[in-house]
């Protein structure tokens, strides 16, 4: 005796068919209108967010350039302190 479980069978068939007719529904010419127009937006933000990246870079190495030379500046303000400290210890030295 055949045993055919028919819902089985119909779900099948209805996957078949709905994927034959997505097929032909996601290679249609709207489809591709859909997916050229998807795809000019990504263009268009990945355009902006490139704009925005530079203007972060260049902010940054801006920042970066001020840092340094505030750096330096202190860097030879602690050298100049460390002289004027040794000049005062050798004349106190000179005095005694």
């Amino acid at each position: 005796m055949f045993f055919c479980d028919w819902k089985k069978l119909g779900l099948f068939a209805g996957g078949v068919l709905f994927g034959t007719a997505g097929l032909k529904i996601l290679s249609s010419d709207d489809a591709k209108k859909v997916y050229t127009e998807a795809t000019a937006a990504a263009l268009r933000a990945q355009d902006c967010v490139m704009k925005v990246h530079s203007c972060v870079r260049e902010n940054a190495s801006d920042i970066l350039e001020d840092a340094k030379r505030i750096n330096e500046k202190r860097a030879e303000e602690k050298a100049a302190a460390v002289i004027e400290d040794e000049k005062a210890i050798e004349d106190d030295a000179k005095e005694v």
